[in-house]
């Protein structure tokens, strides 16, 4: 509001004396006392019509301009050619002006209305257009996606390609967190941290950090607020932070779905090696893992714990925690051969 005041007392101040000089020295009224300020008055006008052009012409898209300006300037050259078989022939001078008038109030009116339209019509040859380059995508990372330290992992294998943008306030919370006196809490707040400078030591991707004015509320309402703000991807762990953020139509990449993505997938039928480790809550049954962290079930192989037994695999159950497979001991429990 200070600023459009400035500018305005600017150019009316430059406006008006220049209409008071300029009316004070015409002719045909120079010689009575209100020109001068006649002038001024039409000066300050002028200065007030152009802010309010500016104001109505900003939100216009620049091409529109372009090619309205353009027409209008072909819609009055073609007035001009019309009127001149007026002009050569008809022995009324008398006419001409009211003549030349009408036609460059109609064809620079059509001029000016085609050309605003048409112009989005017209496009460059494909040798001048310039190359658009592909518009990174810009990520949010929340405090349990640093913590986890998994995003750095995916870095490092080159799958992941944009910016990496840290708010002000998640660096905040992973201070807060550091700093705890939970010795816990503690370490898990400075292994975020180490992870972030991992992840700026990335060369393939660009790590920053905004401090951008939100709305007062808490760290998952600021990130989903600055991810509306920015049109940018939200990265977390957080299952409650995905389902609001998906909510208000924010994209949202959750690693716990590409971990669950990316394990073993297996069909019944399918034989597997596993180590049974614990025994399972129904009776007689043994429960070991896969490389990937997929709990596998087995019936009847408790007797079987500590050892590597080769299972066929039953059903496979997918669950939000992640994938289950159950299975029972093929060949009455075949121990792998070291």
């Amino acid at each position: 509001m200070l600023k459009k005041l400035a500018v305005f007392a600017i150019l009316g101040s430059i406006c008006a004396v220049s209409g008071y000089l300029i009316g004070s020295q015409v002719p045909q009224i120079s010689q009575w006392w209100w020109s001068g300020w006649a002038g001024g008055a039409a000066g300050l006008g002028l200065a007030v019509l152009t802010l309010g052009l500016e104001a109505a012409v900003k939100h216009i898209p620049l091409k529109t301009i372009v090619g309205g300006t353009l027409g209008l300037f072909i819609g009055l050259g073609m007035a001009k050619v019309a009127s001149y078989p007026f002009e050569q022939f008809l022995e009324l001078p008398t006419l001409q002006i009211p003549l030349y008038i009408m036609f460059s109030a109609v064809f620079g009116y059509i001029g000016l209305v085609l050309g605003g339209k048409k112009i989005s019509e017209m496009q460059a040859p494909a040798f001048l257009e310039p190359e658009k380059p592909f518009r990174k995508p810009v990520y949010l990372l929340d405090t349990s996606v640093i913590i986890d330290g998994r995003i750095a992992d995916i870095a490092d294998t080159g799958f992941l390609d944009g910016v990496l943008v840290v708010p002000k306030f998640i660096l905040d919370e992973l201070q807060n967190i550091a700093d705890s006196s939970e010795e816990l809490r503690r370490s898990r707040g400075r292994r975020g941290l180490d992870i972030l400078r991992r992840l700026q030591q990335q060369h393939r991707l660009q790590v920053e950090t905004v401090d951008e004015p939100l709305p007062p509320g808490g760290v998952d309402s600021k990130l989903v607020a600055l991810a509306l703000k920015k049109g940018a991807k939200i990265l977390t762990n957080d299952f409650n932070l995905h389902k609001v953020a998906e909510i208000q139509g924010i994209e949202v990449l959750n690693l716990n779905q590409l971990a669950n993505a990316l394990k073993l997938s297996v069909l019944p039928g399918e034989t597997l090696w596993v180590q049974i480790q614990r025994e399972g809550k129904s009776q007689g049954q043994g429960v070991g893992y896969l490389d990937d962290g997929t709990m596998v079930v087995i019936e009847n192989a408790r007797r079987f714990i500590g050892k590597e037994v080769e299972v066929s695999v039953t059903s496979v159950l997918q669950t939000t925690a992640g994938r289950m497979i159950f299975s029972e001991l093929k060949n009455g429990g075949v121990l792998r051969k070291v």
